[in-house]
């Protein structure tokens, strides 16, 4: 084959040389606009694992960058006048320009053509190629040719960014948090040979203006960042290499991800690799990463299925079928981390003390875990825990351990919690005439002894036609009333559980068909008359419910308040409004169904209003001791509706009337939503309200595991773990969690004592049998 490499950047030379060490025939080229071994830029950085798939695909090459990079294991944290370290996380740093030229003696080794000084316009300079590499960066001239069809879409990050050096020699990955005063500033800085360590500072727009920085030049910039981070630098200069650039060289970071990679431009094969198909941000170090791995993937399909100019577009195919899923999984993980430091100076710097903090920043990908930390550095982890469990209250054992972070108690008014697991209220329409029964003592029971330190039943109804469907749980006559006090003395009697009542209205979405039936569905006879902030149905062939009056509004709100006095009396220990999911209070909040024109509708506190005054209704019956949560949906995924922004509006206003915890969910706001799901995916809304708007948090959502939800307590990403369907496929969820960890302090029911020792040994036989297999 003629291969031409447009870019002779990580990916375009490492497929180059890669293709011509498989099957030395081809003619692989690879032209390149700089002049013959110059580049531009300072360290770049890749894992251990992305050093081993070099060592397999190449280790001539491997061996030589071996040779070259500066390897290390330690992270530093400077931050409010502390050094934390930690360590086991295995990081290669070599220089850009060194890298670059080892790959580019190595193609010329292989017999690569290497073309210096040729400023490519388009790809049509190569009619005679059969596949063309459009390797040519994030400002790809073949990619924006073909813009049409690769549909690229870049999106530009708030932050600002300057890429710099030094010639101090630092010997961790070390982040150095500084604070002005107009905010923070951060330096992502590691050594990457003997004598240079790259050092980039980063900051926030706002604060970026504030000081003036985009009225510097580039001097006067390096100046400031001198006198910044003075403490760190010890007398030592930092170095640009960006003198082509005007102004004072501070970037803003784009994110991009194309829709296709592949393109038959008559002639030839044309496709995208490295960052002009995807770029990943630098604060996982993750960009050269994703190239080399790219360059090995589509040689890899190449050996598989053939090197044959034939087989190019089964082989592209299959090649962007593979990739892009890593891509999107690194790219989550960059974007994660890529939030975290565009948020770091608003809400976590200023609130989070500096062991929390450090937690907080190792774990900002949702990539590494509690149980990954604690195999990297279980000294640093347990010290952490010791430090997490003594601001929970806990004094050590005899021996001196401590719980993990979800084992610790959390406190709430008077409630007072044996851990931080919640049993989420979850639909069961097993219900008749609002009546719970036996199923759902002993569905709640189970769980309650199955180690969750709070149970609540699905969301209760207020009145008959609050009612999702006819199954639903309702609280508004004497006959419920017993029928729920057999369940909450059950719970108090026989296990250490709390347990909670969710009480709600479920609005346009009543009057529907049980979930096994066709769930959303309308009934087919028995129906009630609906209503709702406007008189929007909730799908097409749903009934339509009346727009409220504010005769209804009074109605509503004393079915609240009398259910609600039946929920005191009974005993439950916690009460939650239910303002999430397109139910009644719901429907107010969002501007997709909230199309009123008088005082209800509107802006964000009118649309509140009605909401907040069930709750303060409710709240004055409440007993004071007794703590309420109001759960949200904190992001309605569909065009015009309510994004995280809003929904952080929305938990201030509630957290001022009174509530003491808001319950993170997202979605079900309307039919034509579409949710971008992956494990945790609703984490960061409770991260951002429980650290932005300074309240208490539950976190819900794809939460599977005990190492789930001790990474995100340790992180204060939330306070509490609501966890649904772990909990139906396992009632004793919590104490299988904690044998699975090694925790020997959570209790068991004595009835059941006899079964706690066969079920730690047999895990521990089925790990040694793991491991020796």
């Amino acid at each position: 084959m003629r291969i031409v490499c447009i870019g002779g950047g990580p990916a375009g030379l490492y497929f180059a040389l890669l293709m011509k060490r498989q099957h030395p025939e081809h003619h692989v080229t690879v032209v390149e606009r700089n002049r013959a071994f110059d580049t531009f830029g300072w360290g770049v950085v890749f894992s251990d694992a992305t050093m081993q798939s070099m060592r397999q695909w190449d280790p001539e090459t491997a061996e030589a960058i071996e040779v070259s990079f500066n390897h290390w294991d330690d992270i530093e944290l400077v931050f409010k006048g502390r050094k934390i370290r930690t360590t086991g996380h295995g990081f290669v740093g070599i220089g850009r320009k060194k890298m670059l030229n080892i790959l580019q003696e190595r193609c010329l080794e292989l017999g690569v053509e290497l073309l210096f000084e040729q400023d490519v316009e388009s790809d049509e300079q190569f009619a005679d190629a059969d596949l063309i590499i459009a390797s040519d960066g994030v400002n790809s001239r073949i990619r924006n040719k073909y813009a049409d069809v690769f549909k690229p879409d870049m999106v530009i990050r708030p932050n600002r960014y300057v890429w710099l050096g030094t010639d101090k020699k630092f010997d961790a990955f070390t982040f150095d948090f500084q604070r002005t005063e107009h905010g923070w500033f951060q330096a992502h800085i590691y050594r990457f040979d003997e004598n240079t360590s790259t050092f980039i500072v980063e900051t926030s727009d706002d604060v970026f203006r504030a000081h003036g920085l985009d009225q510097m030049d580039q001097d006067q910039s390096i100046a400031f960042c001198e006198k910044l981070f003075e403490g760190t630098l010890d007398g030592h200069k930092l170095m640009t290499n960006a003198r082509h650039l005007r102004g004072s060289a501070w970037l803003n970071f784009g994110r991009l991800i194309c829709e296709k990679w592949g393109h038959f431009n008559g002639r030839s094969h044309v496709v995208l690799m490295g960052d002009s198909a995807h770029t990943a941000h630098f604060a996982i170090g993750s960009g050269t990463k994703l190239a080399i791995d790219d360059a090995i993937e589509l040689t890899r399909q190449f050996d598989i299925l053939g090197h044959d100019k034939a087989n190019i577009p089964a082989v592209l195919s299959a090649y962007e079928e593979v990739r892009r899923v890593d891509v999107a999984r690194i790219q989550n993980a960059a974007r994660n981390a890529m939030e975290w430091f565009e948020v770091v100076g608003t809400r976590y710097a200023d609130t989070l003390e500096p062991e929390q903090f450090m937690y907080s920043m190792l774990t900002r990908s949702q990539r590494i875990s509690h149980e990954n930390l604690r195999l990297r550095d279980k000294d640093w982890l347990e010290g952490f825990e010791r430090w997490f469990a003594e601001r929970a209250g806990v004094e050590p054992a005899a021996n001196g351990a401590v719980p993990p972070p979800m084992f610790t108690p959390f406190r709430l008014r008077g409630l007072t919690l044996r851990n931080r697991i919640v049993v989420s209220p979850m639909a069961m329409y097993s219900a008749t005439d609002g009546v719970p029964n036996d199923f759902h003592l002993v569905h709640l029971g189970a769980r309650a002894m199955g180690g969750a330190a709070l149970v609540f039943p699905e969301m209760t109804c207020v009145s008959a036609d609050a009612r999702i469907t006819p199954g639903c749980l309702g609280l508004w006559n004497d006959e419920q009333t017993q029928g729920f006090k057999r369940i909450v003395d059950f719970v108090h009697q026989q296990t250490p559980a709390k347990i909670g009542i969710q009480l709600g209205h479920a609005g346009r979405k009543g009057a529907t068909r049980v979930a096994w039936e066709g769930i959303d569905q309308p009934l087919d006879e028995g129906a009630w008359p609906l209503i709702s902030a406007s008189a929007l149905p909730y799908l097409k062939h749903s009934d339509t419910p009346r727009e409220m009056t504010r005769e209804d509004m009074d109605r509503v709100i004393g079915d609240f308040v009398h259910a609600t006095e039946r929920a005191r009396d009974l005993g439950f220990d916690i009460l939650e409004l239910h303002v999430a999911h397109g139910y009644l209070l719901s429907s107010f909040l969002s501007p997709l169904t909230n199309l009123r024109t008088d005082d209800y509708g509107g802006a964000h506190a009118a649309r509140a209003r009605f909401p907040l005054e069930v709750f303060h209704a409710v709240r004055k019956v409440w007993p004071e001791d007794r703590p309420m949560s109001v759960r949200l949906s904190t992001h309605d995924w569909h065009e015009g509706g309510n994004t995280p922004e809003d929904a952080a509006i929305f938990a201030r206003l509630f957290k001022e009337a009174g509530a003491d915890m808001i319950d993170c969910s997202s979605g079900q706001v309307v039919k034509e939503e579409k949710p971008v799901y992956g494990r945790l995916f609703q984490t960061p809304f409770s991260d951002k309200i429980r650290n932005e708007i300074q309240v208490p948090t539950i976190a819900v959502g794809a939460i599977s595991e005990a190492d789930h939800a001790n990474s995100i307590i340790a992180a204060g990403r939330a306070d509490l773990c609501a966890i649904a369907r772990p909990h139906l496929a396992d009632p004793s969820f919590v104490m299988h969690e904690a044998a699975k960890i090694g925790y020997e302090e959570q209790p068991w029911p004595k009835q059941y004592h006899s079964a706690r020792a066969q079920y730690v040994n047999n895990l521990a036989r089925a790990a040694t049998t793991a491991g020796k297999s």
